[in-house]
């Protein structure tokens, strides 16, 4: 399992590291579009534009149907929960670290206006 998730959450992230790629996911959370929509919408060629449909597919973020000559590409169904529940374990412990770190300079802070510096 921890082999899978791993290549998933590799997959996953490639494909969100990318700012086209997060923008075409924004864009098919409002709709379905076919590649060539997509295309036009990011002023981009119809090639390069199956390029960042097929890693967003090959993440599950994204799929695709082919009807006559327009292939449609819709929201995944695999999601990112997995994604994010592991960005928010890190997100906590951050989270816990900075709020310690407040603390000591807080005590600082306190001790030197104690000794009246």
């Amino acid at each position: 399992m921890v082999q899978f998730s791993q290549t998933r959450f590799d997959r996953s992230f490639a494909a969100l590291s990318d700012a086209t790629r997060r923008g075409v996911l924004e864009q098919l959370m409002r709709s379905d579009a076919s590649i060539t929509q997509l295309a036009e919408s990011f002023d981009m060629t119809l090639t390069g534009m199956k390029k960042h449909i097929g890693v967003l597919e090959e993440a599950g973020l994204v799929t695709t149907q082919k009807i006559g000559r327009v292939r449609t590409c819709r929201l995944g169904v695999s999601g990112l929960a997995e994604e994010a529940q592991w960005i928010e374990r890190y997100r906590r412990l951050w989270e816990a670290r900075l709020d310690a770190l407040d603390s000591v300079v807080q005590d600082l802070k306190h001790r030197e206006s104690s000794n009246g510096h």
